[in-house]
């Protein structure tokens, strides 16, 4: 079990913009092949279409033998893609909540990959070990950090700046933070997250550079111009169709 994880407006207009956004690059080798993975289920092999996850983790980036928080793992889909691609000499993190976590998968994923340590925990007590990590990946997870401590309330549970703070130590200089989420509309991020599931990217920079770290990167391969941001991102008529953003930010060196 590893320890417990825990200006000028205008160049601040610039540096919330980012990098321009693009494609991801194309997949490597190990991509693809933790992609083949034969121990991957079948319920996870279902999500590939709408996931892209050869694009979203071209863009990410990952490295044999980088030791990978999974922030928000459910069922694991992305722990044991991430755990094929670092290999035995490297480590994931698999993070859930137990409001969140189906009995029984996580435990599947660790069983076939013996690098995937995982912690359950409810995500107001999430944190992660000081200089521990080389990455953090946060799928569709970024707006739950907004979720209010009370139902239609408009103060997150757990303040961001600290979870973020949390991140910031718990990266070695260097290290790389992507965070995948389904697009929301500005305004009160906390009803916007308790009601629809969604998060402004502008809002995401935001923190992000707030807690001192650097933009680098973003891509549009799961942009999805027909979603009217509007509607909560299970909508049948939406659910695995929603906009989403693709963001890559870096612990300064």
């Amino acid at each position: 079990m590893p320890r417990r994880l825990f200006v000028p407006l205008s160049v601040l207009a610039l540096a919330l913009a980012g990098p321009m956004a693009h494609a991801a690059p194309a997949p490597s080798g190990a991509v693809a092949k933790a992609l083949a993975d034969p121990a991957r289920s079948s319920a996870n092999r279902a999500l590939d279409e709408s996931r892209k996850p050869a694009q979203i983790l071209a863009f990410a980036d990952f490295k044999p033998g980088q030791v990978v928080a999974d922030w928000g793992a459910g069922g694991g889909y992305y722990s044991e893609l991430i755990a094929d691609i670092v290999g035995p000499k490297g480590r994931v993190y698999a993070l859930a909540d137990p409001a969140y976590l189906k009995p029984g998968t996580l435990d599947a994923v660790a069983k076939a990959h013996h690098n995937v340590l995982t912690l359950v925990t409810p995500s107001s007590a999430m944190t992660l070990a000081p200089a521990s990590l080389d990455a953090i990946f946060a799928h569709l997870e970024f707006h739950d950090l907004y979720l209010p401590a009370k139902q239609g309330g408009t103060t997150p549970e757990r303040p961001i700046a600290t979870t973020l703070a949390n991140w910031f130590a718990a990266l070695r200089p260097g290290g790389t933070v992507v965070i995948v989420d389904h697009v929301g509309l500005p305004g009160q991020p906390a009803v916007v997250a308790d009601t629809l599931h969604r998060i402004d990217p502008a809002q995401v920079k935001a923190d992000m550079m707030a807690a001192g770290f650097v933009p680098d990167g973003e891509s549009n391969v799961l942009q999805r111009n027909e979603d009217p941001h509007t509607v909560v991102v299970f909508d049948p008529s939406l659910r695995g169709k929603t906009d989403r953003f693709v963001l890559r930010f870096k612990r300064p060196s």
